[in-house]
């Protein structure tokens, strides 16, 4: 079996949260979803269950942070490029989600942000990793020099 991850988040409204990951070309897993539950596929190992605050709580003996005034964690997604971080920005926007901050461009990495309808962090981001690794060498050339 392939290594999976499956995210868990606590939703105040299922159907209203499972339309909002379709808007942004999550897939709905039907095998693994009910009106308690929905599991949302990204890809082929990574998921995220869309869990109805009363059945996540059953996993936990936490209280539920509320991810609007706190936050519990910023979930990262690589995208292929630009305009595909952009793309996905875009559609959570549109699909009543809030940007977080302007887009944020270092050269080889471009990001945004957004937050989900439950105050979820988001953060797609593309990176040249050939670029990546140039700036660090770089990096550590001048600090060698300094």
């Amino acid at each position: 079996m392939a290594k999976m991850i499956f995210v868990n988040l606590p939703v105040a409204d299922v159907a209203r949260a499972t339309a909002f990951y379709q808007a942004l070309g999550f897939e709905k897993n039907e095998q693994f979803s009910n009106s308690q539950g929905s599991a949302m596929q990204w890809t082929d190992t990574i998921n995220v269950m869309l869990l109805a605050r009363p059945l996540f709580s059953s996993f936990t003996q936490k209280a539920i942070a509320d991810p609007f005034t706190q936050t519990t964690s910023l979930l990262a997604l690589g995208l292929d490029d630009r305009a595909a971080v952009d793309a996905i920005t875009q559609a959570a926007v549109a699909a009543g989600g809030r940007e977080l901050h302007e887009p944020e461009d270092h050269g080889f990495m471009y990001s945004r942000a957004f937050e989900d309808l439950d105050g979820h962090g988001w953060g797609p981001f593309s990176m040249d990793v050939a670029a990546h690794a140039e700036a660090m060498a770089q990096g550590d050339a001048q600090h060698a020099e300094g």
